[in-house]
């Protein structure tokens, strides 16, 4: 009995960490928006159709893109702010109120845009109705009070009503979208209930955790913005690279083409997310050996490397072999254009598995600036390459240019390492 209990208490006290505890709120976000959107795609295909499919998330790569400028990295740096001043409610009340008029301003910035290309440009065209009802997400990207949980280490709500505000936008696509005319109101909805349970989340903020709401300081936010800068340009840089493929995309094909690729592509894009939660999973403990036993930190991070390189391969030639299956799980009907992109985009997770080793000694050695360096001559090489090949070739020009794009990228962190501190380079892969 007492045997029993021994054992229990260390895992109550692993579990009320609020370190293990942020880590695995975020997972459960992250988890359930793949969940839901993996969820939503057959229903909207059978809905919207292939074409209109297509047209929505384009419409929402241009969003996300612009809500790269809503966040301008305080999805980053404002999480430590709001650590630091946790004690300090009249403080913690001007971060808060900085940080979102900041991030509002922002999002009324990238909404001027968007309608300006819309009218005033006339860009946009075959999703110009879809683009401008989906500004809704730039504001719900703007009050989204996540960095605030993170650094209050108060994780648990802000998870819960993600979930809700995902459930609630899968109710409403069941409700209220039918037909290929009702395609513009897809990412409304999305944006109506996500901003819906932000502005709760706000009253809860200043309701119960006594944080009050100061009118916008100009010259903290301005020093904010500078502040954030390169954190910006390299998520900026990091996201086209990743993401950019649909919109290349679209200036050469039609809507049908572009719902065929976008469904291989969530489903290649979900898998790599494998990569990015190991090297997160990794960096503290990584660090520490870093640190303090540098021969340790090295076994450490190649037994790490062999196994996500076997799991990378394992999950990149399950994606290949299952193909058909997922796609007509997913669309619920025989997409053979689909299976082929997937298939050619399989090895992407495999391929970004090949960086963890090198995007793991840049974090513990606080190489940023190289960092900052290798994410834009990635995002260069991806538009110059993929523009080029999907001219030529199409969708399979595209692929083709992504999974280039993930081997010069390690190529690229491999020889800035190299030049800037040969002995990581040859601890490492000695």
């Amino acid at each position: 009995m007492f045997e029993k209990l021994n054992l229990l208490i260390p895992i109550g006290n692993f579990i009320r960490n609020k370190s293990i505890q942020n880590f695995l709120f975020l997972a459960v976000i992250q988890s359930s928006n793949v969940l839901i959107s993996l969820i939503s795609m057959p229903l909207l295909i059978q809905s919207i159709g292939v074409d209109q499919f297509g047209l929505v998330n384009l419409a929402l790569s241009v969003i996300i893109l612009l809500n790269i400028l809503v966040g301008f990295g305080y999805n980053l740096s404002a999480p430590r702010e709001v650590a630091l001043h946790q004690g300090d409610k009249t403080a913690l009340s001007h971060v808060v109120s900085n940080v979102f008029s900041g991030k509002v301003l922002l999002a009324v910035l990238a909404t001027f845009l968007i309608l300006t290309g819309a009218f005033g440009l006339n860009l946009f065209q075959e999703y110009r109705m879809i683009l401008v009802f989906s500004v809704l997400l730039l504001f719900s990207e703007a009050t989204l009070p996540l960095w605030f949980f993170q650094g209050m280490e108060k994780m648990k709500l802000v998870s819960i009503a993600n979930i809700f505000s995902k459930l609630l936008f899968l109710m409403g696509i069941v409700l209220f979208i039918h037909s290929p005319e009702q395609s513009k109101w897809v990412n409304f909805l999305m944006g109506f209930f996500g901003l819906g349970i932000n502005l709760l989340l706000l009253g809860y903020i200043h309701s119960f955790l006594g944080i009050r709401f100061y009118r916008p300081e100009i010259s903290a936010i301005w020093k904010s913005l500078k502040d954030n800068m390169l954190l910006f340009f390299s998520n900026l840089a990091s996201h086209i690279s990743i993401n950019g493929g649909l919109i290349i995309l679209s200036f050469f094909s039609v809507a049908e083409t572009l719902g065929m690729y976008s469904l291989a592509e969530r489903v290649v894009m979900v898998l790599r997310l494998f990569p990015a939660l190991i090297i997160q999973a990794i960096f503290p403990n990584a660090a520490r050996l870093f640190k303090d036993d540098r021969e340790g930190f090295y076994r450490f991070l190649k037994g790490v490397y062999i196994r996500v390189l076997f799991f990378g391969g394992f999950i990149s030639a399950g994606a290949f072999l299952t193909a058909p299956l997922i796609i007509r799980v997913l669309s619920r009907s025989e997409l053979a254009e689909s299976v082929i992109y997937l298939q050619f985009l399989s090895p992407v997770p495999f391929l970004a598995c090949l960086n963890v080793g090198n995007i793991t000694l840049l974090l513990v050695s606080d190489l940023k600036e190289l960092l900052f360096r290798a994410s834009w001559m990635m995002c260069v090489y991806m538009i110059v390459v993929s523009v080029i090949l999907t001219f030529w070739m199409g969708g399979i020009g595209l692929c083709i240019g992504i999974i280039s794009t993930e081997i010069v990228v390690f190529l690229i962190c491999l020889v800035l390492l190299y030049r800037q501190n040969r002995a990581l380079v040859y601890g490492f892969y000695s």
